[in-house]
Protein backbone atom coordinates (compact mmCIF):
# COMPACT_ATOMS: atom_id res chain seq x y z
CA UNK A 1 0.00 0.00 0.00
CA UNK A 2 1.26 3.44 -0.79
CA UNK A 3 2.55 5.91 1.97
CA UNK A 4 0.37 9.07 2.64
CA UNK A 5 1.89 12.01 1.02
CA UNK A 6 2.17 15.22 2.67
CA UNK A 7 -0.92 17.53 2.27
CA UNK A 8 -4.32 16.10 1.23
CA UNK A 9 -5.30 14.86 -2.30
CA UNK A 10 -9.17 15.02 -2.76
CA UNK A 11 -10.61 13.92 -6.08
CA UNK A 12 -13.91 13.72 -8.68
CA UNK A 13 -14.26 11.13 -10.84
CA UNK A 14 -17.54 10.25 -12.71
CA UNK A 15 -17.33 6.86 -13.67
CA UNK A 16 -19.62 5.54 -16.57
CA UNK A 17 -21.88 3.12 -15.01
CA UNK A 18 -19.86 2.15 -12.32
CA UNK A 19 -23.12 0.13 -11.20
CA UNK A 20 -22.95 -2.03 -14.04
CA UNK A 21 -19.99 -3.68 -13.05
CA UNK A 22 -21.62 -5.40 -9.89
CA UNK A 23 -24.55 -7.72 -9.04
CA UNK A 24 -27.39 -7.18 -6.07
CA UNK A 25 -24.86 -8.34 -3.58
CA UNK A 26 -21.58 -6.19 -4.14
CA UNK A 27 -19.74 -8.74 -5.56
CA UNK A 28 -17.43 -7.06 -8.93
CA UNK A 29 -18.55 -8.74 -12.37
CA UNK A 30 -14.96 -9.49 -13.65
CA UNK A 31 -15.91 -11.17 -16.45
CA UNK A 32 -15.80 -11.41 -20.45
CA UNK A 33 -19.46 -10.10 -20.53
CA UNK A 34 -19.68 -6.27 -22.27
CA UNK A 35 -19.78 -3.25 -20.55
CA UNK A 36 -21.18 0.12 -20.66
CA UNK A 37 -18.02 0.86 -22.12
CA UNK A 38 -17.71 0.22 -25.88
CA UNK A 39 -15.96 -2.62 -26.74
CA UNK A 40 -14.68 -3.14 -23.35
CA UNK A 41 -15.55 -6.12 -21.58
CA UNK A 42 -16.68 -5.96 -17.63
CA UNK A 43 -13.16 -7.36 -16.66
CA UNK A 44 -11.22 -5.14 -18.72
CA UNK A 45 -13.34 -1.75 -17.37
CA UNK A 46 -12.56 -3.17 -13.42
CA UNK A 47 -8.76 -3.46 -14.33
CA UNK A 48 -8.41 -0.51 -15.96
CA UNK A 49 -10.52 1.44 -12.99
CA UNK A 50 -8.02 -0.20 -10.83
CA UNK A 51 -5.08 1.18 -12.11
CA UNK A 52 -6.68 4.64 -12.34
CA UNK A 53 -7.66 4.52 -8.76
CA UNK A 54 -3.95 3.11 -8.06
CA UNK A 55 -2.43 5.91 -9.78
CA UNK A 56 -4.98 8.61 -8.42
CA UNK A 57 -3.88 7.94 -4.60
CA UNK A 58 -6.30 9.77 -3.46
CA UNK A 59 -7.53 10.72 0.14
CA UNK A 60 -10.50 11.17 -0.59
CA UNK A 61 -12.97 10.74 -3.99
CA UNK A 62 -16.05 11.98 -4.71
CA UNK A 63 -17.60 9.24 -7.09
CA UNK A 64 -20.18 10.64 -9.68
CA UNK A 65 -22.51 7.50 -11.12
CA UNK A 66 -21.32 5.53 -8.35
CA UNK A 67 -22.84 1.65 -7.99
CA UNK A 68 -26.86 2.15 -6.81
CA UNK A 69 -28.38 2.06 -3.38
CA UNK A 70 -32.11 0.45 -3.64
CA UNK A 71 -33.59 -2.51 -1.56
CA UNK A 72 -31.61 -5.20 -3.42
CA UNK A 73 -28.06 -2.92 -3.85
CA UNK A 74 -25.38 -1.01 -1.44
CA UNK A 75 -23.07 1.38 -3.30
CA UNK A 76 -21.24 1.36 0.06
CA UNK A 77 -21.00 -2.26 -0.37
CA UNK A 78 -19.80 -1.86 -3.65
CA UNK A 79 -17.26 0.19 -3.41
CA UNK A 80 -15.66 -0.75 -0.81
CA UNK A 81 -15.32 -4.39 -2.28
CA UNK A 82 -13.76 -2.80 -4.73
CA UNK A 83 -11.07 -0.81 -3.08
CA UNK A 84 -10.24 -4.38 -0.83
CA UNK A 85 -10.10 -6.04 -4.07
CA UNK A 86 -7.82 -3.25 -5.59
CA UNK A 87 -5.93 -2.60 -2.30
CA UNK A 88 -6.54 1.01 -1.56
CA UNK A 89 -6.01 3.62 1.00
CA UNK A 90 -9.18 5.05 0.31
CA UNK A 91 -11.30 1.84 0.85
CA UNK A 92 -14.24 3.31 3.21
CA UNK A 93 -17.45 4.37 1.18
CA UNK A 94 -20.30 6.82 2.48
CA UNK A 95 -23.47 8.00 0.16
CA UNK A 96 -25.75 10.85 1.61
CA UNK A 97 -29.56 10.75 -0.10
CA UNK A 98 -30.10 7.99 -2.81
CA UNK A 99 -30.47 8.77 -5.89
CA UNK A 100 -33.78 8.34 -8.16
CA UNK A 101 -31.36 6.67 -11.06
CA UNK A 102 -29.37 4.18 -11.10
CA UNK A 103 -26.13 6.05 -9.97
CA UNK A 104 -24.87 7.55 -6.38
CA UNK A 105 -22.77 10.16 -5.36
CA UNK A 106 -20.63 8.55 -3.40
CA UNK A 107 -17.09 9.43 -1.41
CA UNK A 108 -14.53 6.74 -0.88
CA UNK A 109 -11.94 7.87 1.24
CA UNK A 110 -8.89 6.85 3.62
CA UNK A 111 -10.24 6.28 7.15
CA UNK A 112 -6.42 6.75 8.46
CA UNK A 113 -6.30 10.22 6.98
CA UNK A 114 -9.93 11.40 7.35
CA UNK A 115 -13.24 11.34 9.16
CA UNK A 116 -16.76 11.80 6.61
CA UNK A 117 -19.84 12.19 8.05
CA UNK A 118 -23.53 12.63 6.20
CA UNK A 119 -24.24 16.19 6.95
CA UNK A 120 -27.52 17.96 5.02
CA UNK A 121 -27.88 21.38 5.41
CA UNK A 122 -31.31 23.13 4.95
CA UNK A 123 -34.75 22.72 6.27
CA UNK A 124 -37.06 20.56 4.34
CA UNK A 125 -39.15 21.78 2.17
CA UNK A 126 -43.19 21.22 1.92
CA UNK A 127 -44.10 19.93 -1.47
CA UNK A 128 -44.69 23.20 -2.60
CA UNK A 129 -41.13 24.10 -2.11
CA UNK A 130 -38.76 26.71 -0.82
CA UNK A 131 -36.82 29.93 -2.25
CA UNK A 132 -34.35 29.87 0.62
CA UNK A 133 -31.71 27.16 -0.36
CA UNK A 134 -33.86 24.04 1.24
CA UNK A 135 -32.41 20.83 1.77
CA UNK A 136 -31.19 19.21 -1.46
CA UNK A 137 -33.37 16.11 -1.01
CA UNK A 138 -36.29 18.05 -0.96
CA UNK A 139 -37.48 21.42 -3.23
CA UNK A 140 -36.62 24.69 -4.95
CA UNK A 141 -38.84 27.17 -5.86
CA UNK A 142 -37.54 29.51 -8.56
CA UNK A 143 -39.24 31.44 -11.42
CA UNK A 144 -37.26 30.37 -14.55
CA UNK A 145 -38.70 32.06 -17.18
CA UNK A 146 -39.42 35.68 -15.89
CA UNK A 147 -43.71 35.36 -15.79
CA UNK A 148 -43.56 36.05 -11.99
CA UNK A 149 -44.56 32.30 -11.37
CA UNK A 150 -42.09 30.45 -10.18
CA UNK A 151 -41.52 26.50 -10.89
CA UNK A 152 -40.59 23.81 -8.23
CA UNK A 153 -37.43 21.62 -8.86
CA UNK A 154 -35.44 18.66 -7.76
CA UNK A 155 -32.14 17.22 -7.94
CA UNK A 156 -32.74 13.84 -9.68
CA UNK A 157 -29.54 13.01 -7.62
CA UNK A 158 -29.32 15.01 -4.34
CA UNK A 159 -25.81 16.79 -3.81
CA UNK A 160 -23.73 14.87 -0.89
CA UNK A 161 -22.67 16.83 1.76
CA UNK A 162 -20.12 15.81 3.79
CA UNK A 163 -18.58 17.11 7.06
CA UNK A 164 -14.74 16.18 6.60
CA UNK A 165 -12.16 16.04 9.57
CA UNK A 166 -8.35 15.17 8.99
CA UNK A 167 -6.36 13.16 11.40
CA UNK A 168 -4.49 16.54 12.02
CA UNK A 169 -7.32 18.44 13.01
CA UNK A 170 -8.80 20.03 9.86
CA UNK A 171 -12.19 20.69 9.26
CA UNK A 172 -13.83 20.89 5.65
CA UNK A 173 -16.91 21.01 3.83
CA UNK A 174 -17.63 19.03 1.05
CA UNK A 175 -20.52 19.05 -1.60
CA UNK A 176 -20.34 16.69 -4.31
CA UNK A 177 -22.65 17.50 -7.72
CA UNK A 178 -24.55 15.47 -10.29
CA UNK A 179 -25.81 18.64 -12.17
CA UNK A 180 -29.13 17.88 -14.53
CA UNK A 181 -27.90 16.94 -18.26
CA UNK A 182 -29.17 19.94 -20.56
CA UNK A 183 -29.20 17.29 -23.64
CA UNK A 184 -32.88 17.51 -25.32
CA UNK A 185 -34.03 13.48 -24.77
CA UNK A 186 -37.06 12.79 -26.02
CA UNK A 187 -37.36 16.03 -28.80
CA UNK A 188 -38.45 15.27 -32.37
CA UNK A 189 -37.52 18.24 -34.45
CA UNK A 190 -35.38 21.05 -34.22
CA UNK A 191 -37.87 23.40 -32.91
CA UNK A 192 -38.99 20.92 -30.01
CA UNK A 193 -34.95 20.04 -29.52
CA UNK A 194 -34.65 23.91 -28.88
CA UNK A 195 -37.65 24.03 -26.88
CA UNK A 196 -36.70 21.21 -24.40
CA UNK A 197 -32.85 22.56 -24.61
CA UNK A 198 -34.02 25.80 -23.13
CA UNK A 199 -36.26 24.20 -20.29
CA UNK A 200 -33.68 21.51 -19.28
CA UNK A 201 -31.01 25.08 -18.95
CA UNK A 202 -33.31 26.50 -17.15
CA UNK A 203 -34.02 23.86 -14.65
CA UNK A 204 -29.85 23.36 -14.71
CA UNK A 205 -28.95 27.00 -14.03
CA UNK A 206 -31.96 26.68 -11.25
CA UNK A 207 -30.28 23.60 -9.71
CA UNK A 208 -27.33 26.17 -9.81
CA UNK A 209 -28.70 28.85 -8.05
CA UNK A 210 -30.07 26.31 -5.58
CA UNK A 211 -26.25 25.83 -5.05
CA UNK A 212 -25.32 28.41 -4.83
CA UNK A 213 -27.34 30.10 -2.26
CA UNK A 214 -25.53 27.06 0.22
CA UNK A 215 -22.44 28.36 -0.80
CA UNK A 216 -23.05 31.74 0.36
CA UNK A 217 -23.93 30.37 3.48
CA UNK A 218 -20.64 28.17 3.92
CA UNK A 219 -19.00 31.48 2.93
CA UNK A 220 -20.48 33.48 5.58
CA UNK A 221 -20.32 31.16 8.20
CA UNK A 222 -16.44 31.28 7.25
CA UNK A 223 -16.39 27.53 6.45
CA UNK A 224 -13.25 25.52 4.27
CA UNK A 225 -15.24 24.85 1.32
CA UNK A 226 -14.69 22.20 -1.60
CA UNK A 227 -17.51 21.96 -4.27
CA UNK A 228 -16.82 19.27 -7.06
CA UNK A 229 -18.21 16.81 -9.36
CA UNK A 230 -19.83 16.74 -12.75
CA UNK A 231 -21.98 19.69 -13.82
CA UNK A 232 -22.24 18.69 -17.60
CA UNK A 233 -21.61 22.26 -18.06
CA UNK A 234 -18.95 25.01 -18.45
CA UNK A 235 -18.46 28.51 -19.49
CA UNK A 236 -18.94 28.64 -23.24
CA UNK A 237 -19.96 25.05 -23.77
CA UNK A 238 -23.76 25.95 -25.93
CA UNK A 239 -25.32 28.55 -27.31
CA UNK A 240 -27.82 28.86 -24.38
CA UNK A 241 -25.04 30.66 -22.28
CA UNK A 242 -25.84 33.86 -24.57
CA UNK A 243 -29.35 34.00 -23.83
CA UNK A 244 -29.01 33.64 -20.19
CA UNK A 245 -26.19 35.36 -19.35
CA UNK A 246 -23.90 33.02 -17.09
CA UNK A 247 -23.20 29.33 -17.17
CA UNK A 248 -24.30 26.96 -14.14
CA UNK A 249 -20.49 26.65 -13.18
CA UNK A 250 -19.69 30.44 -13.03
CA UNK A 251 -23.49 31.23 -10.95
CA UNK A 252 -21.70 28.21 -8.26
CA UNK A 253 -18.18 29.82 -8.65
CA UNK A 254 -20.07 33.12 -7.77
CA UNK A 255 -20.69 36.32 -10.19
CA UNK A 256 -20.09 38.78 -7.07
CA UNK A 257 -17.27 40.98 -6.93
CA UNK A 258 -16.56 40.46 -3.34
CA UNK A 259 -13.70 38.33 -3.29
CA UNK A 260 -14.60 36.57 0.23
CA UNK A 261 -17.83 35.42 -1.38
CA UNK A 262 -16.16 33.65 -4.56
CA UNK A 263 -14.92 30.24 -4.83
CA UNK A 264 -11.80 29.31 -7.36
CA UNK A 265 -11.10 26.76 -10.09
CA UNK A 266 -8.43 27.26 -12.55
CA UNK A 267 -9.80 25.19 -14.99
CA UNK A 268 -12.64 26.93 -15.09
CA UNK A 269 -11.37 30.41 -15.45
CA UNK A 270 -8.95 29.11 -17.95
CA UNK A 271 -12.18 28.62 -19.77
CA UNK A 272 -13.94 32.36 -18.94
CA UNK A 273 -10.89 33.96 -19.80
CA UNK A 274 -9.95 32.03 -23.41
CA UNK A 275 -10.69 33.57 -26.72
CA UNK A 276 -9.02 31.10 -28.83
CA UNK A 277 -10.41 27.81 -28.05
CA UNK A 278 -7.65 26.88 -25.71
CA UNK A 279 -9.03 25.47 -22.45
CA UNK A 280 -8.66 22.23 -20.74
CA UNK A 281 -10.89 19.04 -21.02
CA UNK A 282 -12.45 16.68 -18.60
CA UNK A 283 -14.48 14.04 -20.43
CA UNK A 284 -14.13 12.93 -24.19
CA UNK A 285 -17.34 11.11 -25.99
CA UNK A 286 -17.67 9.61 -29.50
CA UNK A 287 -20.09 11.32 -31.70
CA UNK A 288 -21.34 8.36 -34.19
CA UNK A 289 -23.36 10.88 -36.50
CA UNK A 290 -19.98 13.00 -36.95
CA UNK A 291 -17.78 9.58 -36.53
CA UNK A 292 -15.61 11.71 -34.15
CA UNK A 293 -14.79 12.22 -30.66
CA UNK A 294 -15.57 15.01 -28.95
CA UNK A 295 -14.37 16.80 -25.65
CA UNK A 296 -15.46 19.39 -22.99
CA UNK A 297 -14.67 20.33 -19.37
CA UNK A 298 -17.27 19.26 -17.59
CA UNK A 299 -15.71 18.11 -14.08
CA UNK A 300 -14.62 20.96 -11.45
CA UNK A 301 -13.12 20.68 -8.11
CA UNK A 302 -14.29 24.58 -6.24
CA UNK A 303 -12.06 25.39 -3.13
CA UNK A 304 -13.07 28.55 -0.60
CA UNK A 305 -10.51 31.52 -0.30
CA UNK A 306 -8.94 30.12 1.93
CA UNK A 307 -7.89 26.57 0.80
CA UNK A 308 -7.26 28.70 -2.48
CA UNK A 309 -4.76 30.84 -0.30
CA UNK A 310 -2.68 28.03 0.08
CA UNK A 311 -2.13 27.64 -3.36
CA UNK A 312 -2.88 24.16 -3.65
CA UNK A 313 -2.26 21.83 -7.33
CA UNK A 314 -5.38 21.00 -9.36
CA UNK A 315 -4.86 18.53 -12.14
CA UNK A 316 -7.02 16.51 -14.82
CA UNK A 317 -5.72 13.45 -15.36
CA UNK A 318 -6.45 13.60 -19.44
CA UNK A 319 -4.60 10.83 -20.96
CA UNK A 320 -3.23 13.11 -24.02
CA UNK A 321 -2.66 16.18 -22.38
CA UNK A 322 -0.80 16.08 -18.79
CA UNK A 323 2.75 14.92 -19.04
CA UNK A 324 2.57 12.85 -16.09
CA UNK A 325 0.05 10.71 -17.81
CA UNK A 326 1.16 10.41 -21.27
CA UNK A 327 4.52 9.16 -20.11
CA UNK A 328 3.06 5.98 -18.43
CA UNK A 329 1.07 4.17 -21.29
CA UNK A 330 -0.73 1.61 -18.79
CA UNK A 331 -2.12 4.32 -17.22
CA UNK A 332 -3.17 6.30 -20.46
CA UNK A 333 -4.75 3.60 -21.81
CA UNK A 334 -6.92 2.63 -18.60
CA UNK A 335 -8.09 6.15 -18.57
CA UNK A 336 -9.64 5.60 -21.56
CA UNK A 337 -11.17 2.54 -20.84
CA UNK A 338 -12.48 3.36 -18.08
CA UNK A 339 -14.58 5.61 -18.30
CA UNK A 340 -15.76 8.67 -20.67
CA UNK A 341 -14.76 11.41 -17.99
CA UNK A 342 -11.43 12.23 -16.24
CA UNK A 343 -10.02 12.49 -12.91
CA UNK A 344 -9.78 15.70 -11.68
CA UNK A 345 -7.95 16.18 -8.44
CA UNK A 346 -6.01 18.65 -6.22
CA UNK A 347 -3.62 18.71 -3.50
CA UNK A 348 -4.14 20.36 -0.76
CA UNK A 349 -0.44 21.17 0.78
CA UNK A 350 -1.54 23.15 3.79
CA UNK A 351 -3.95 20.41 4.89
CA UNK A 352 -3.10 17.64 7.51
Amino acid sequence: MTEPRSGLRLATYNVEWFNALFDDNGRMLDDREPSTRYKTTRGEQLAALAIVFTALDADGITIIEAPDTNGHRSTVKALETFARSVGLRARKAIIGFASETEQEIAFLYDPDRLTARHDPQGRPSTTQGSHDAPRFDTTFRYDLDADNISETIRFSKPPLELALATNGGTLLRLIGVHAKSKNPHGAVGREAQIRLSIENRRKQLAQCLWLRQRVDGHLTAGDSLLVMGDFNDGPGIDEFEKLFGHSGVEIVLGTTLDPTMKLTDPHASMALQSRVGICPTSARFYLAPKKRYFEALLDFIMVSPDLAAGFPDWRIWHPFNEPHVTAIPELREALLQASDHFPVSIDLPDVI
